[in-house]
């Protein structure tokens, strides 16, 4: 009896709407999977940049559970997770679903004990350097108010206190 092709469900992230790599992760994952022997159960796109709420990416959770595929593959690790620990507990519920995960560009396979220790590493790079981001985000913010430059919303209803 021949095996049925694994079914694979693509996400793709971008943060902004104006970036251009969409079309390059979704492109670079679909060839994989071809040469794979693969199919693409589905395809899902999402624009956004550290949100709490991922409608897009809940769909696919969604179709994991349901079984409708055996894995998610991502272009690079750093656009499924928002943080270690949604990482680590989004990558446990597929583990527990006996859904595989595959990260493109890191060459990883989550479904080997190799590729979930690397993962783990990865991930904590990855959280690494977005705190050093925001370090240097606050530390350029509080340099800016020394030198006496406003951040933040300008001001409106203060233009018109006399008025109110």
């Amino acid at each position: 009896m021949a095996q049925l092709p694994i079914k694979v469900g693509l996400y793709a992230r971008v943060s902004t709407i104006d970036q251009q790599s969409l079309s390059l992760q979704l492109q670079a994952m679909r060839s994989y999977v071809e040469n794979r022997k693969w199919s693409i159960a589905l395809e899902i796109k999402d624009i956004g940049s550290g949100a709490n709420q991922r409608p897009q990416r809940e769909l696919l959770l969604s179709a994991a559970r349901r079984r409708e595929i055996d894995v998610v593959m991502v272009w690079k690790l750093d656009r499924w997770g928002r943080s270690l620990s949604d990482l680590v507990v989004s990558l446990k519920e597929l583990s527990e679903l006996n859904v595989g995960f595959v990260s493109l560009t890191e060459a990883l396979d989550f479904s080997t004990p190799v590729g979930r220790a690397m993962a783990g590493m990865l991930a904590v790079f990855a959280e690494f350097e977005r705190d050093i981001l925001k370090e240097r985000v606050r530390a350029g913010i509080a340099q800016a108010r020394l030198e006496g430059k406003s951040h933040g919303r300008p001001k409106s209803a203060a233009l018109k206190k006399k008025q109110i």
